[in-house]
């Protein structure tokens, strides 16, 4: 009995060391899980449970100075998922057969390719966005499937209910509600607001744990933006310069209006346009056509070039429009007066070199200042900015704001180009607006301050900021940023503006019954290969105010490189003439004829002026102050044109609208 009992011992033995082992391995596990795994299990654990869905916050309004909404917030959703609770099932097969299937149907409704979407649900993260921006019939399609793993979330995307209205300066978003330019850049931090979360535990299925508790989090929507910009003035802006690319041919055209008393901004505009809703679409087709075959650097060169606020953000020589700056210097220096006399010989000599008036061969002879800033008459300019001297020239420089930004609350400005160290030649040129670049916005503003008595102000687009329901959180008010001459300065500017439209060159710019002032201007496009001088293209461009005697509107309108006659009293003058008439109109001035205005506005015909020795440009603000029209032969090719002769001759009584011919041999 002693060796089987001894056996049975053993047995006993093996089986107890062996249940021993067993239990020390599994105490050992359940340590290994519980301390060392334990917070990683547990984390796994709550994500499982939890359902952490993200509540987007709405984007801010923005509105025009009347409340008119431009841009909104609307309604759309995102389809999310839950890789892990996607890949349901027992078996490896099962899961692959499940991820295949919840795939099929969401690309069937999202349009999608299906290895698209289950590339996207085999991500190993534990929530991943497959779709966004959805309408709530596309939404209710995939709710309707009840996909396991799949959650559907209300979300917010940014709409332009006008279009391409006003979109070179409200920017447009990213897909995901992130300023890309424009305002929607500038103020993308106020604009954007702060993001919810809803937090719910839940099981297995989706459903919610009565224990398990929910946490929503508010989302806080971004405040909106009350804009300077008057929608009625903008549309007529927009529309004024689509016409004048169409009758000019030009390679685009700008317009900035600002009131000069505040330094808002009530209308910037420019061509071609796009629309903000589609901001990586062109407008065009041909160019819809050509970035077919663009690079991905391509594309993003143009569409930068596409949304860029040249207004703001680019330089352009100004040409004939800057002598107001060198006349305004000039008399408050004391260097000039309203009743000095100069001589055009043709021509000046500066340094050796010879600077020509635009009449080289039939020069001006002598002329009061008013009389050459009407005949844009260069070598008076280069007398007056001598005259000042290149130390007092950059300190007015500085002084109209030209050699800084003007800090417009809009990104990207750029800074006017200005030469350093100028010789008389250089400075003597930039007397005539020609060696220095500027953005028109800067230009605008320098000359806006004529209309104020003298006081510069701070351009501006955004006035004030409103909650969700549209009460003010915080206003902007206007500033004065200095004083850039006297009173009697500014008077004796507008004076001589008034002049240049009612009897000089820029006569299309009148309009019956309101003071009108202004200067054109025509400047050659420099070069950009990296070779010195001038190109044949130009920027023919208006620059002016209304009404003088209480200027209430200022404008800029520039035509980039019009074809055939180029002249801003033909080009840019027009089209402001159209858009102050408007505006006037819409901000209720009334128009104030005196008794022989109104006889000559009501006269079905007028007398034909004498053109004999005048420019072509010159002669054509003329013709178009006295609502005539005209036709001059060789016009095109022969940039000096100057007039020896017309028909009708001058002083014949002929119909309004009649063209007069105009010859120059």
């Amino acid at each position: 009995m002693t060796k089987p009992l001894n056996k049975t011992k053993k047995r006993i033995l093996t089986l107890v060391c062996f249940m021993y082992g067993i239990c020390l391995l599994l105490c050992f596990r359940t340590g290994w899980i519980q301390i060392v795994k334990g917070e990683e299990y547990s984390k796994m654990a709550v994500e499982q449970q939890r359902r952490d869905t993200p509540v987007e916050a709405k984007r801010g309004m923005i509105y025009d100075t009347n409340g008119k909404e431009l841009a909104v917030s609307v309604t759309c959703y995102s389809v999310w998922a839950r890789p892990g609770d996607v890949r349901s099932g027992n078996t490896t097969r099962e899961k692959d057969q499940a991820l295949r299937n919840t795939a099929a149907a969401l690309a069937k409704i999202l349009e999608k390719e299906a290895e698209d979407v289950r590339s996207i649900l085999e991500s190993n993260r534990v929530l991943i966005r497959i779709e966004k921006q959805l309408d709530t019939d596309t939404a209710n399609k995939i709710r309707a499937k009840k996909l396991k793993g799949i959650e559907i979330a209300q979300d917010v995307k940014r709409y332009y209910p006008l279009g391409a209205f006003l979109a070179h300066t409200l920017g447009s978003v990213t897909d995901d509600n992130t300023g890309l330019s424009g305002l929607e850049l500038q103020y993308n931090q106020e604009l954007s607001g702060i993001s919810g979360r809803w937090i719910k535990t839940t099981d297995a299925a989706g459903n919610s744990i009565v224990q398990g508790g929910e946490t929503y989090h508010q989302a806080d929507d971004g405040q909106g933006l009350v804009l300077t910009i008057d929608e009625t003035i903008q549309h007529y802006a927009e529309k004024s310069i689509k016409k004048v690319q169409k009758t000019t041919k030009s390679d685009r055209v700008m317009c900035i209006l600002m009131d000069p008393k505040t330094g808002d901004i009530l209308a910037m505009a420019q061509t071609p346009e796009f629309d903000p809703n589609d901001a990586k679409t062109p407008v065009s087709d041909s160019d819809k056509k050509a970035m077919e075959s663009m690079s991905n650097s391509e594309k993003m060169e143009y569409w930068n070039n596409m949304w860029r606020n040249s207004l703001i953000c680019d330089v352009y020589e100004p040409g004939s429009t800057f002598k107001l700056l060198t006349t305004a210097m000039a008399l408050e220096e004391g260097k000039t007066n309203m009743k000095e006399y100069f001589n055009c010989s043709g021509s000046i000599n500066v340094a050796g070199q010879t600077l020509k008036c635009w009449r080289f061969d039939n020069p001006h002879g002598d002329q009061t200042l008013k009389q050459a800033v009407g005949n844009s008459c260069n070598p008076v300019f280069v007398t007056l900015a001598r005259r000042v001297g290149a130390e007092k020239f950059y300190n007015y420089l500085d002084t109209f704001g030209i050699s800084e930004k003007t800090n417009i609350d809009f990104p990207g400005e750029s800074n006017s180009i200005l030469q350093a160290n100028p010789g008389p030649v250089e400075l003597s040129t930039m007397g005539y607006g020609q060696g220095v670049a500027v953005t028109p916005i800067q230009l605008l503003t320098a000359i806006s301050s004529f209309g104020n008595d003298g006081k510069m102000m701070q351009p501006r687009l955004v006035k004030a900021m409103v909650d969700k329901d549209g009460k003010p959180v915080r206003e902007f008010d206007s500033k004065v940023i200095r004083q850039t001459v006297s009173q009697k300065t500014a008077d004796e500017v507008r004076n001589i503006m008034e002049y240049v439209v009612s009897s000089g060159g820029a006569g299309t710019a009148k309009i019956a019954g309101y003071k009108v002032g202004g200067k054109t201007g025509t400047a050659q496009k420099p070069r950009t290969d990296g070779k010195r001088g001038y190109t044949d293209a130009t920027y023919s461009s208006f620059i002016g105010m209304a009404p003088m005697d209480d200027p209430k509107v200022a404008i800029l309108v520039i035509a980039d490189n019009p074809k055939g006659v180029k002249y801003g009293s033909q080009t840019a003058a027009p089209g402001a003439k159209m858009i102050l008439e408007d505006t006037l109109r819409y901000m209720e001035l009334q128009p104030k004829m005196t008794a022989e205005e109104a006889e000559a506005a009501n006269a079905e015909k007028v007398t034909v002026p004498d053109l004999t020795g005048e420019g072509l440009e010159e002669a054509i603000g003329i013709l178009g102050g006295q609502s005539l029209e005209y036709e001059a032969p060789g016009a095109d090719t022969d940039r000096e044109f100057i007039i020896q002769d017309q028909y009708p001759k001058p002083g014949k009584q002929v119909e309004k609208g009649s063209i007069v011919r105009l010859y120059n041999h």
